[in-house]
This record gives C-alpha cells, sequence and structure tokens, in this order.
C-alpha cells in the first residue's frame, strides 16, 4: 500500500495501523528524512520514499520502487494535503490559494494516475481523503473546502470508471482531527476558535489520528466506498440537500458568526504560510 504525506497525522496513524494487520507499506513524503524514519517502522515492510504530489514524475518513480520492492501495488492512498493560514477569501493570498489547490488536488489526482496501472492490474483499490468540509459550509477556509469537494466529485467518478476493472474507490470524510495541522491551523488561532464556538456543538468533536486510522483500515478491509467519522456526520451528509441551504441561511443571519468574519476580514493580508496536513 501506498500512503502519500505519511510521516504523520492520519497517514502516519493509518501505516501504523495497517502495518500492525500484515501489510507491506510505502510511504511517500516530502520531508527528506523520510527514507530513515520509514525503515524505524517495519524493516523490510516498509518503503520510504522522498516526493512531491505536484510532481507526477516523482510519484511515478514512487511507484516503480514499490513495484521492484514488494513485486506489486494493491491500494493507493491519496493522504497529503495542505491548509492554508485562515483568512476570507478576500484576504487570503493567491500563492495559497494556488499552493492548497495544487496539492489538494492536483497532487490528488496525480498520486491516482500514477498508481493506476498496478491498482487495476491488481483489482485494488484508491483510497481518498476528504472531508466534512465538502459539504459544510467553507467560511474562513474557503480553497481548503474547494479542495475537499473537488476530492469527493473525483471518488464519485473514479468508482464508475474502474467499476469494470474490479477496483473499488474509499473516500473518507473526517471533522476535526487532533493533528499538527488542527493545533498551529485552529488552536493557535483566537478567531478560528472564535467562529468555531458559533456552530452547534456536535459539529466540534474532535477525533485522534488513532480513531481515524482504524476507521480508514476498517473500511479499506471491506473495500467501503465511504468511511465518514465521527458518525454523527453521516446524517449531515445524507441530508446535504437539505440541510447545507438550511444552514447557510442561518449563517448569512447569525450576528456572531459575521462579526467574526468581519474581524477575520479586516486582519491584515497574510504573509503565504501553508500548514502541512500529512492527514
Amino acid at each position: 500500500m501506498l500512503i502519500t504525506g505519511g510521516n504523520g497525522g492520519i497517514g502516519g496513524a493509518t501505516g501504523r495501523e495497517l502495518l500492525s494487520r500484515g501489510a507491506r507499506l510505502v510511504i511517500a513524503d516530502i520531508d527528506a528524512s523520510t527514507p530513515e524514519r520509514s525503515a524505524a517502522l517495519g524493516g523490510d515492510r516498509v518503503l520510504g520514499c522522498v516526493a512531491d504530489v505536484r510532481d507526477r514524475s516523482s510519484l511515478d518513480e514512487v511507484v516503480a520502487q514499490a513495484v521492484d520492492r514488494f513485486g506489486r501495488l494493491d491500494v493507493v492512498m491519496a493522504n497529503a494535503g495542505l491548509l492554508a493560514k485562515a483568512a476570507t477569501l478576500r484576504n487570503t493570498p493567491t500563492a495559497d490559494v494556488e499552493a492548497t489547490l495544487a496539492v489538494n488536488v492536483t497532487g490528488v489526482v496525480n498520486t491516482v494516475a500514477a498508481g493506476m496501472a498496478e491498482v487495476i492490474r491488481n483489482q485494488g483499490q484508491v483510497v481518498l481523503i476528504s472531508s466534512v468540509f465538502a459539504f459544510l459550509n467553507g467560511m474562513g477556509t474557503i480553497p481548503y473546502a474547494m479542495s475537499k469537494a473537488a476530492v469527493e466529485q473525483l471518488g464519485r467518478g473514479l468508482r464508475v470508471e474502474l467499476a469494470d476493472h474490479q477496483v473499488s474507490v474509499l473516500t473518507a470524510y473526517f471533522s476535526l482531527v487532533d493533528t499538527d495541522m488542527t493545533k498551529h491551523g485552529v488552536d493557535e488561532d483566537d478567531v478560528v476558535l472564535e467562529l468555531l464556538s458559533t456552530l452547534p456543538k456536535p459539529m466540534l468533536k474532535r477525533v485522534t489520528p488513532a480513531s481515524a486510522a482504524t476507521a480508514l483500515a476498517d473500511g479499506i478491509e471491506r473495500r467501503s466506498v465511504r468511511v465518514v467519522h465521527p458518525g454523527l456526520w453521516r446524517p449531515v451528509s445524507a441530508l446535504r440537500g437539505l440541510l447545507g441551504p438550511s444552514l447557510d441561511a442561518r449563517f448569512a443571519t447569525d450576528r456572531r458568526i459575521l462579526d467574526v468574519l468581519a474581524r477575520l476580514d479586516a486582519r491584515p493580508t497574510p504573509t503565504p504560510r501553508i500548514l502541512n496536513e500529512r492527514s
């Protein structure tokens, strides 16, 4: 199995969980220490490669190394992603928008495309990491929400396109996960915390990387189409056509939300600062 952005967060936890279940693992990450870190995880059962998901050729090389090492590649998990510092869209540097879409959308497509031939040959699986922000209002983090909605659409399309090849496609939707991304992008920003506090409390429930990894590993073993974690988001996803417009209308007239967004909008335009989401 190949996991991009696999050194930490959800990717790292999922790798450890799958290793405990007997998988052979290929970790691709932009961090130069990836080969050494991967070797410490599982010896000859883990291969670590340095790769940039924005560069399709680097992922082609990772796939070639995986096949050379293990003889096959069954599962590709496009996990690497980025989160820009919270801002209104008009206050978001263009560089942050471009970087977010380059990694979270183009990088995911590159990952899937690089592993496609092997996954088809082995009737394997594609695993995509979306988010509840695929269907929740993305105020304050629009580029990120856009990218996760795009990942959802990729999963839906691939599920049909690859059905005749006996390839399954799993799309995972997580809420706030206690990763470094959440720590730096949410917990260290008082305005973001205030914005989140205006949402219904059940929506703020966090999960650990380990619990997300267990949900993913179970989904992979079952060849599931969707993983939604925590489960309270399942009805929200299922009823999004009704709930989405209703919540949007409520948010657009909620004075607390509008006041917090005004503060976010009034902050100096941030220096482009991308937060790694090895989700």
